[in-house]
C-alpha cells in the first residue's frame, strides 16, 4: 500500500504601500510584483499575478513532460513552451481568465516523434497546475525530429 504524504508550498507576499508587493519563499530569490499595466494604475516592467499564473501552467507542462520523457526513456532533446492567457467576460458574468493556450515545440530524434507526442499527452493529463484551474488549458504540440550527430549522447532530462 502506498501512502502519499501531504506537500506544502508556503509563500509570503508583502505589500507596504505604493503599487508593488514582494513575494518570498524560503531559500528562493524575492520577486517584485505589480498590477499589470493593462489595468488602471498598473505598472510596466514587473511580474504580475497574471504572469505568474500563465507561467505556472506553462512551466508545469514543460517540467511534467521532462519527467515523463525521462521515465519512459523518450529522447526529448528540446522543449520550448509558450503560453498565452485570455481574459474577458466569462460565461458566469465575471471578468477573468477564459482560456490558457499552451504551445509546445518539441524536438526529438528521427523516428521517435510519436513517443514524444504520447509523452506530451500524458504530461497534459498529469500537470497539477492546469488541473487545479477552473479555466480550460489547451495544449498544442509540434514535434520536430533533429538528426543525431554521429557518436552523440542524449542529454539527461
Amino acid at each position: 500500500m502506498s501512502v502519499m504524504k501531504e506537500m506544502q508550498f508556503p509563500v509570503s507576499v508583502r505589500w507596504r504601500g505604493g503599487k508593488t508587493a514582494l513575494a518570498q519563499a524560503e531559500g528562493k530569490a524575492e520577486l517584485a510584483l505589480a498590477t499589470p499595466p493593462e489595468f488602471r494604475s498598473g505598472l510596466a516592467g514587473y511580474w504580475t499575478p497574471e504572469d505568474l499564473l500563465v507561467t505556472s501552467a506553462a512551466s508545469c507542462f514543460a517540467l511534467t513532460l521532462a519527467a515523463v520523457a525521462q521515465r519512459r526513456d523518450v529522447p526529448l532533446l528540446d522543449a520550448t513552451v509558450t503560453a498565452t492567457a485570455h481574459m474577458s467576460r466569462r460565461d458566469d458574468g465575471r471578468f477573468g481568465f477564459t482560456v490558457i493556450e499552451v504551445d509546445a515545440r518539441l524536438e526529438t530524434t528521427p523516428g521517435r516523434e510519436e513517443e514524444v507526442r504520447h509523452a506530451a499527452e500524458e504530461a497534459e493529463r498529469h500537470c497539477l497546475v492546469s488541473g487545479a484551474l477552473d479555466v480550460p488549458v489547451h495544449v498544442a504540440v509540434t514535434v520536430e525530429e533533429i538528426p543525431e550527430p554521429a557518436g552523440a549522447q542524449l542529454a539527461e532530462v
